[in-house]
């Protein structure tokens, strides 16, 4: 990227193969500051045990349950307390004061592809760069997906273990499956058990590289019920995606509107309703990674109402973009819209919003996969070989308040819910993140909802080149953020260091694995079966 194109408050990623050779040697010399607990000590952890106090006052305290008027005290990258009128009677305490603005727990984004070998390059934020606009935005912590190298997932934990050593806040890991064997679900329940992964991700798409077969698939899902593992799916029909590209070019049509053209809603809702049924089959709950169209939308709504444990994650690029960037003249602008299952033509994303604002879709990622211009150009003659991701981890916070609270199709609660809170119960760790409670972790915004704010590449953290919301503008701005104690965002400028971030064990069998061993139960009382008989005449 251009240096004309960074933001000041990023001057520091000048120096970032100095920092992150440094924060690599820090991670090989402290191997216990990089993973930790939920629950466990976070001295010696990089938990915030530097002695900041901080006081928060005058500010609307909101969690997903409740908007209060209270004061937030802060120790020890701790929230300690959470109630009006806090005194302030130690030493050393800065005070921040928040009248007219909303407290919130930082965002959890539960979808990003940082650094990851993907289609011939490796997408351009990394787990530096990728904090920074994260951080800058208001999310304070994200769930990274482990790519197994050669389907091996403990070569591919250790290829991320790496990459994050540069990391500036806290994460955690997903883990796709690529193939299967005994040695594959052997990995799957140490992945569990030791290093904290209570997530599994299956591609139904990508034919000839990342797609898993049903057979697969069903494997994984009877596994994962086992390991109290959620089963993530990317919804597509590869094989009828892969009909639909080499249609798309006998027909001549070779540019970015052919990537939308080639995979139509009807494939994302076929997938989508045969991962349902086999997940129902057997038995498990299921996560649908960025919902992106009304078909799949549908197929979720029914699974839920006829009680099944379907989690729907829209993306914020499916939320407020529709197709018609593709379409562009110029291929730079159209594609840099190009990601998979496609940004989908308009009114799949008003749909999707009264799916988030009624519940049927619970939270809110962003597939933040982003590639420059310049690897863009790689299908500027084949929309096919196009690298599939666009940006979204600066922008999720802001784009949400200004397009959903803003327009009252959602409350400030059901904001932390769907940005924070959700998240964190999915994945079992709260209320240690997504809440700001006696005892969470002190990741927390003031968000100024009279402040505005504009998007573009020539402000943003991401090293991208380009940005989907060029231009976009909106009300409601992220002023502080604070991450284990620590204000990292103020007035406009970061202050992060490479290394200082923390990866945070998840553990199995949250919350929407409740009830289904006895439902379990209630399935096989219902059999009537076997039936005792007697052994037929000869």
């Amino acid at each position: 990227m251009a240096t004309q194109a960074l933001a000041p408050s990023l001057r520091l990623l000048l120096l970032l193969p100095l920092l992150a050779a440094a924060a690599a040697a820090a991670a090989l010399s402290h191997p216990a500051h990089e993973f930790c607990a939920v629950g466990g000590d976070a001295s010696g952890c990089g938990g915030g045990g530097d002695g900041t106090r901080i006081l928060i006052k005058g500010g609307t305290v909101v969690n997903a349950h409740l908007a209060e008027e209270a004061d937030v005290y802060i120790e020890d990258g701790v929230v300690v307390a959470v109630r009006p009128d806090i005194p302030v009677d130690v030493d050393n305490v800065r005070v921040i004061d928040a009248t007219g603005k909303y407290v919130m727990p930082g965002g959890i984004d539960p979808h990003t592809h940082l650094e990851m070998e993907f289609m011939g390059t490796v997408t351009i934020d990394d787990f530096f760069s990728g904090h920074a606009a994260a951080l800058a935005g208001g999310t304070t912590m994200h769930i990274d997906f482990v790519i197994p190298v050669d389907g091996n997932l403990t070569a591919g934990l250790e290829s991320y273990k790496h990459k994050a050593a540069k990391a500036a806040m806290d994460y955690g890991f997903h883990m796709a499956i690529t193939k299967w064997n005994d040695e594959v679900a052997r990995e799957m329940e140490v992945m569990v058990k030791e290093h904290g992964i209570n997530s599994f991700k299956f591609f139904m798409a990508y034919k000839g590289s990342l797609m898993v077969t049903d057979d697969l698939l069903l494997q994984g899902l009877r596994k994962c019920k086992s390991l109290g593992a959620l089963a993530m799916v990317h919804a597509e029909n590869g094989d009828a995606v892969a009909e639909g590209q080499q249609r798309m070019i006998d027909l001549g049509i070779t540019g970015p509107e052919g990537h939308a053209l080639s995979r139509p809603p009807i494939l994302e809702g076929e997938a989508t309703a045969r991962a349902i049924r086999l997940a129902k089959f057997i038995n498990t709950p299921l996560y649908v990674v960025h919902v992106m169209s009304i078909d799949a939308m549908d197929e979720i709504a029914k699974a839920k109402r006829e009680g099944q444990r379907v989690i729907g994650e829209p993306v914020v690029s499916g939320l407020v973009l529709d197709d018609s960037w593709l379409w562009d003249p110029d291929f730079t602008i159209a594609s840099k819209y190009v990601m998979s299952p496609p940004i989908r033509e308009a009114g799949h994303g008003k749909a999707l919003q009264a799916a988030l604002s009624s519940g049927i879709l619970q939270l809110v990622g962003t597939d933040h996969c982003t590639f420059n211009s310049t690897q863009k150009a790689f299908g500027s003659d084949d929309f096919r070989k196009i690298p599939n991701g666009v940006n979204g981890l600066e922008e999720r916070m802001h784009i949400l308040w200004d397009s959903m609270v803003e327009t009252g199709k959602i409350s400030v609660t059901d904001y932390v819910r769907v940005t924070s809170t959700e998240c964190a119960k999915t994945f079992n760790i709260f209320p240690r993140k997504g809440a700001i409670l006696e005892g969470s972790d002190a990741d927390i915004i003031i968000l100024n909802p009279e402040r505005s704010f504009v998007m573009g590449a020539l402000t943003h953290h991401s090293r991208s080149n380009t940005n989907v919301y060029e231009g976009r503008k909106g009300k409601g701005m992220v002023e502080i953020t604070i991450s284990r104690g620590r204000v990292v965002w103020e007035d406009g400028v970061l202050n992060i260091a490479p290394g200082s971030g923390r990866y945070v064990m998840m553990p199995p069998f949250g919350y929407v694995f409740d009830g289904i061993e006895k439902s379990d139960a209630t399935y096989r009382a219902s059999l009537r079966a076997p039936v005792q008989r007697g052994k037929a005449a000869a």
